[in-house]
């Protein structure tokens, strides 16, 4: 029977690539403009005729140069629908393929780098947390069956940055999959927009880990293996949970953070610096704004923000050096962190690539930033990166190892 147009207007995976292609084009739209007010600072930082050199987010020129740039805006946001070259590969994968591992990973890595921006315009782009399992999200009734096949042990598996839940497996791989199979725990994935604050992403998950109390027919157990910034997420829920008194942190019984930059992470400190470089010129000030279209999730990784009071009232650009409030981890959880080199030596500067070895461990030379963790509750790897951490054989027998002990 061949099905109308009104009858493909109503079907759901068509209406939500419809509804994705038109976040891509709003996002491209967007970009347009922002890149529109660059040009035109820059070109108002070298004319001759100007002598003004203000570095303020919009320096609109007069004139006929100004008539021009207008133009550009004016046309860009009637003709918007027409200008989606730049992301058409990005239009044409959430199209044709919604639900493909691939334009998962795509999304992902939008939200992460623009996450924030997606979330506060209301862009369909932008991913909601969800608990979710083989890439579905799950409502009450699956979430339930799913912790009685555990008995009431539940495992809470969490992805970092630009990533998602499908990430975990790789070669036929995953550590949750196997970890279940090993230990008889359920477990489910968090899927989140990466891009957004950690302490407003560590909000929703301790509501959402609320939630699942009274799922289980028999005493809850949460247990939580949690790869780089999900475990800033994580250690966010946790401060939420002990200020609202959510039950569910009493039923927390192990945490594992895998390559968590609980004091930072390089890569993003670089960037700050670059942003420092670039702000400081009259006629390279312009381009900083390019360093700052990443997200609010990138930058609260200069220094492992957790918490809201760790970046309330403070420009997330500005080179501030580390303002952090101390905290701790919660009492009475066994807490293990596994941390990594990529080279076959520990000293590597890096660490992982992404987050040096000291981060990963928790440790600070601040005994009140230090987390404490116990020396049998560390484990150091050597050329492992970051991404391996996900499905290193070596790692997985680390966290078998842990999970296995009462």
């Amino acid at each position: 029977m061949k099905q109308n147009s009104n009858d493909k207007a109503q079907d759901p995976s068509a209406k939500a690539a419809n509804s994705r292609t038109q976040g891509v084009v709003r996002l491209t739209i967007d970009a347009v403009l922002a890149i529109t007010d660059i040009v035109e600072s820059v070109h108002k930082q070298v004319s001759p005729l100007s002598t003004v050199k203000s570095t303020s987010e919009k320096e609109q020129l007069s004139g006929i140069s100004g008539l021009v740039y207008r133009n550009i805006r004016s046309v860009t946001q009637k003709l918007g629908y027409k200008i989606d070259a730049p992301l058409a590969a990005i239009s044409k994968a959430l199209a044709s393929q919604p639900d493909s591992a691939t334009t998962q990973a795509l999304l992902a890595a939008l939200n992460g780098v623009l996450g924030d921006y997606l979330a506060a315009s209301s862009n369909p782009l932008a991913i909601q947390m969800r608990f979710r399992k083989n890439g579905q999200v799950l409502d009450d009734v699956q979430l339930r069956e799913i912790v009685n096949q555990g008995n009431g042990k539940l495992l809470v598996i969490i992805h970092g940055l630009c990533m998602n839940d499908l990430q975990w497996c790789k070669d036929g791989h995953d550590h949750g999959v196997e970890l279940a199979k090993e230990t008889g725990m359920a477990y489910i994935h968090l899927h989140y927009n990466s891009g957004r604050h950690i302490s407003d992403n560590g909000q929703e998950f301790a509501s959402l880990l609320e939630s699942l109390i009274g799922l289980s027919d028999k005493c809850l157990e949460i247990n939580i293996l949690a790869h780089s910034m999900g475990g800033l997420v994580s250690r966010s829920a946790f401060h939420i949970a002990e200020n609202s008194g959510y039950k569910w942190l009493e039923l927390l019984n192990k945490v594992v953070f895998l390559g968590t930059p609980h004091h930072g992470a390089a890569l993003e400190k670089a960037g700050n610096w670059i942003d420092l470089i670039l702000g400081a010129h009259s006629y390279t000030a312009p381009f900083a704004r390019l360093g700052k279209l990443r997200s609010a999730g990138i930058t609260d990784l200069r220094y492992g923000n957790v918490q809201e009071l760790d970046w309330h009232a403070v420009d997330r650009f500005a080179f501030t050096g580390d303002r952090r409030l101390p905290l701790p981890l919660p009492k009475n959880v066994q807490c293990f962190a596994v941390a990594t080199s990529a080279k076959n030596s520990i000293n590597y500067p890096l660490g992982d690539g992404l987050v040096r070895i000291k981060s990963a461990l928790g440790e600070h030379p601040d005994p009140a930033f230090d987390l404490h963790i116990p020396e049998n509750r560390k484990w150091v790897g050597t050329t492992i990166n970051h991404k391996q951490l996900l499905s290193s054989p070596e790692v997985y027998e680390v966290l078998k190892n842990w999970f296995e002990i009462a």
